[in-house]
């Protein structure tokens, strides 16, 4: 739906451009009020509403992302109060306290309001936005942690915030932006269809063609034959930022036309990890809801002679395909193909011999337009449809066949399919069906890694992994189980963009990113290495153990306490023993500095006791070693690290 608003030209009303950004409803906007007017909306009965917060209100009550205003009565009127709060952002000599007071509220929260995002979270964060570069500053800082943890996850689930900040924010706040005519757009960063779309920020800065606000609509089409990998996280989340970006629809599909190779257990395991990721999308549906229509379409193609049924030994077929070859089948008769066919569709052995193939240009330089195959025989029982098919469509016919059928504007694919897009158009245009735009972007190719499915499921197999979500694969299960955050992984592959440009990458980009979002907050706990661990007496130490209660992160309130026991023997790693000498004075963490009376060591050299004297008064400043250790007690909890390394020892592995 789209909604009628006028503003005063020099307030533009952050909050509603961004919530009506986040939930897809068109702003028809227009600044023609009088400097000083509240926004309003107008409605075609000639009734109107007035008021930013009422407007936030009605906009959360229409949004069709749940939860996101109706809710019990406290919950309701929690985002209420919240909504008359973030006003007070805009209020100069309010702001660093008003940041405080929100800071501390959410040390232990990830929404405002509950436990999913409401209309409340994007008042608060545009109250922030608004400011300009005065939050842009306190963001880039180490004040306020909580805070800027919150909004950059909002941010980067939801990337379209940033063209409405591009917008409508200057340097200086709401107001002063700085690239684009207001008058010319709706508070999206997109034109209307008669007008070209703005660049949006970073490496977004890419338009698909004839896209159309509100009329655009992608598809994420996974086979459920493994579990979703990194470049899948990549496909889907590019998918759901253009639906997203040009208000439209984002459809989720399985393209299940392979039997061999998939099963409901990944199905399953492919939407929660969608979920993981907050890809949200209509569907599922499947490819094989559309069987009885693709078989329909084969016969359609088979009786106006556009495609054939072909008997030809496989490697026969491949080496006629690559020598620009004609099948000897290609010219049989409507009826000869159509009596294969029903051999092939009733699954009995002549019908297994054969396959049926498009009649598209066994010249062509494009070699998959070589009469690709279009229908196989297989006998093994679908994991939906049971074993009532005894063929099943390629990839090549069907893909665009449902695309055009469920509506998709825009095929958004990996760039290694570029050379099939010629093929996908003329398969549609045989079919008689609504063209789709392909679009092309970069695979995402690491170093030590493969992210072929194929290859993956042999290791499985093979026994080289535990499973899917083996900490060493790249699934999207197997690197949050190592240690990945979901925001982490998001903000990445939205740092990468649209961009068709082929890259190998390193994944230390990953983990970095990983480290800024989790340092901040995460608890902080001792450990020495058990082998080779040398016991240090402090002969003037505590001759009773005590107990010193500290925060967990010196920094970061939220990561609760830690109790502390002080003795007079500790526990240091063998490789910090080894790097003192006798009469040095080191700092023990969190105690203070000691000096090292006594180095005793085995026959071979190695240290096996240390003696020292605790000199608390001395500065760390003039220490060389700052030692972590632990008290010698019982209560000491083992613990096994385990440190992961690649499971391919080929750097590039196109090499391998």
């Amino acid at each position: 739906m789209e909604v009628a608003m006028a503003y005063a030209e020099e307030a533009p009303p952050l909050s509603i451009f961004a919530t009506a950004a986040v939930a897809g409803i068109s702003i028809k906007a227009d600044p023609e009020l009088p400097s000083g007017s509240a926004p309003t909306f107008s409605f075609p009965s000639g009734e109107e509403f007035h008021g930013t917060g009422i407007l936030l209100r009605y906009l959360g009550r229409i949004a069709s992302v749940p939860d996101f205003y109706n809710r019990d009565a406290f919950a309701t009127a929690q985002i209420d109060e919240w909504l008359e709060y973030a006003t007070v952002f805009s209020a100069g000599a309010e702001f660093e306290k008003s940041c405080t007071y929100v800071d501390n509220y959410l040390s232990l929260r990830t929404f405002v309001v509950g436990y999913s995002l409401s209309v409340a979270d994007i008042a608060v964060w545009s109250g922030l936005a608004g400011t300009g570069q005065r939050w842009e500053s306190i963001r880039k800082s180490k004040k306020f942690q909580n805070l800027v943890r919150w909004y950059n996850s909002i941010l980067s689930e939801y990337p379209v915030l940033s063209e409405v900040i591009q917008k409508y924010v200057g340097r200086r706040g709401i107001g002063k932006p700085g690239l684009v005519n207001k008058k010319e757009n709706d508070g999206t960063g997109i034109k209307d269809e008669n007008n070209e779309i703005e660049k949006a920020e970073g490496s977004f800065d890419i338009d698909l063609p004839d896209a159309e606000l509100g009329n655009v609509c992608t598809r994420f089409p996974p086979e459920p034959s493994g579990y979703l990998h990194i470049g899948h996280a990549k496909a889907a989340l590019l998918n759901q930022y253009f639906a997203q970006r040009y208000k439209g629809r984002l459809i989720i599909r399985f393209d299940d036309t392979n039997p061999a190779k998939e099963s409901n257990e990944f199905v399953e395991n492919i939407l929660n990890d969608l979920d993981t990721l907050g890809i949200k999308g209509e569907g599922p549906t499947y490819t094989s809801d559309y069987f009885p229509q693709l078989m329909e379409m084969a016969e359609k193609l088979i009786s106006e002679g556009k495609s054939y049924v072909d008997d030809t030994p496989r490697e026969q077929m491949q080496k006629e395909r690559m020598d620009g070859i004609e099948s000897v089948n290609r010219n049989n008769s409507v009826e000869q193909n159509m009596a294969l066919w029903k051999e092939m569709v009733a699954g009995t052995e002549r019908g297994k011999q054969c396959c049926l193939r498009g009649k598209l240009d066994m010249q062509a330089a494009n070699k998959s337009l070589r009469d690709p195959v279009y229908y196989r025989c297989n006998p093994i029982s679908h994991h939906r449809v049971g074993s009532k098919y005894k063929v099943y469509p390629t990839y090549d016919f069907a893909c665009p066949y449902v695309d055009s059928i469920e509506g998709v504007t825009h095929a958004l694919r990996s760039s290694e399919y570029h050379d099939r897009n010629e093929q996908y158009y003329l398969v549609l245009q045989d079919m008689g069906l609504r063209k789709v735009h392909v679009w092309d972007f970069s695979r995402l190719n690491f170093v030590y890694t493969l992210l072929s499915k194929r290859k993956l499921q042999w290791f499985v197999d093979n026994g080289k992994v535990e499973g899917w979500d083996d900490p060493r694969f790249p699934t999207v299960q197997g690197i949050i189980r190592r240690g990945l955050t979901v925001e982490a992984l998001k903000q990445f592959i939205l740092s990468q963009g649209a961009s068709k440009n082929l890259n190998l990458m390193e994944w230390d980009k990953l983990w970095t990113m990983n480290k800024k979002i989790i340092d901040p907050t995460c608890p902080r706990h001792t450990a020495v290495f058990q082998e080779g661990r040398v016991l240090l007496c402090l002969t003037n130490g505590p001759q009773e153990p005590f107990v010193r209660i500290a925060p967990r992160h010196k920094k970061y309130e939220g990561a609760g306490k830690k109790a502390t026991t002080y003795t007079q023997e500790i526990w240091l790693d063998g490789a910090d023993a080894a790097a003192v000498s006798e009469g040095e004075e080191v700092t023990l963490m969190d105690w203070g500095n000691a000096i090292i009376k006594h180095v005793e060591k085995d026959k071979n050299g190695t240290i096996i006791h240390l003696s020292g004297v605790l000199h608390l008064e001395g500065s760390v400043k003039t220490t060389k070693l700052k030692l972590t250790w632990l008290p010698n007690i019982s209560e000491l909890v083992n613990l096994s690290l385990v440190e992961l390394d690649h499971l391919i020892t080929k750097k590039k592995i196109r090499d391998y």
